[in-house]
């Protein structure tokens, strides 16, 4: 029986998803071209296109633009666990920087920052947040986040100025638990956690930064740490490829009795 498109993108999947799993192809390394393997398979361009798609989804591989395609270093996605990930014990754990650092760190990776920090005035939305002004000033920090050498998010936190100015906020290194440990020591313990997810295509600016394909979906999160007094002291609003990561809530639910 002469195999569907589909079986034909299924069948050579498999093949390259156990070559990777074997490492044939070692993370970092780099896949045929699309051209070549379709010659090798003598399978339809697209045909190779769509088995590479699959891949991607699944977390095995990555497209970098005029570069081509290539095992993703970080084999299957990086699990963000939005339930635990912010308790202190966690976020803390081996000296690391925050929630973000100790998951790389978990993963055997180095993980890296960038930061740019700012007083400036904030996004409508953050300010709506915030319940401020959209002229006051806040504090920003835009960092874009490196697992070893591998861009997998970037993220902008924006704080109150009249809390955060002049703290240790404004500089590079929060230390030990990152922004939240930092907060509770100013008198802001956050008790509560919000966050917004949304999927959307990145714009061109986003997916040159993120070093992903413009026409692959992110994660926007939209973050929210609320303290006892229900004042929102922080807001950071997370872009992360769904190729990358996975993301993961648990709450427990109220019994009740009838």
């Amino acid at each position: 029986m002469e195999e569907t498109k589909g079986s034909k993108v299924q069948r050579l999947a498999a093949e390259l998803r156990e070559k990777i799993t074997k490492g044939v192809y070692a993370p970092g390394a780099a896949l045929p071209q699309v051209r070549e393997l379709q010659e090798s398979e003598g399978v339809a361009y697209q045909t190779v296109r769509d088995m590479y798609r699959v891949l991607e989804d699944e977390g095995l591989i990555v497209a970098r633009k005029g570069k081509g395609t290539f095992v993703s270093p970080i084999l299957g996605k990086i699990h963000r666990d939005g339930t635990g990930r912010y308790i202190k014990s966690a976020r803390e754990e081996a000296g690391a920087r925050g929630a973000f650092a100790a998951e790389i760190a978990r993963l055997g990776m180095a993980p890296n920052s960038t930061t740019v920090i700012s007083r400036e005035r904030p996004p409508t939305q953050v300010a709506e947040i915030l319940d401020i002004r959209p002229s006051k000033l806040v504090l920003a920090r835009a960092r874009t986040m490196q697992a070893d050498e591998t861009v997998v998010q970037l993220a902008t936190s924006y704080f109150p100025g009249d809390i955060a100015f002049g703290s240790q906020l404004e500089e590079q290194d929060t230390g030990p638990g990152g922004s939240k440990s930092r907060l509770a020591e100013l008198g802001f313990p956050q008790v509560r956690i919000r966050e917004s997810v949304d999927v959307r295509q990145p714009t061109k600016a986003e997916a040159k930064a993120l070093g992903a394909p413009a026409d692959r979906p992110i994660y926007e999160i939209t973050h929210v740490g609320l303290t006892s007094e229900n004042r929102a002291v922080e807001v950071c609003v997370h872009l992360m490829p769904i190729t990358l990561w996975s993301l993961s809530y648990e709450w427990p639910i109220k019994q009740t009795t009838t």
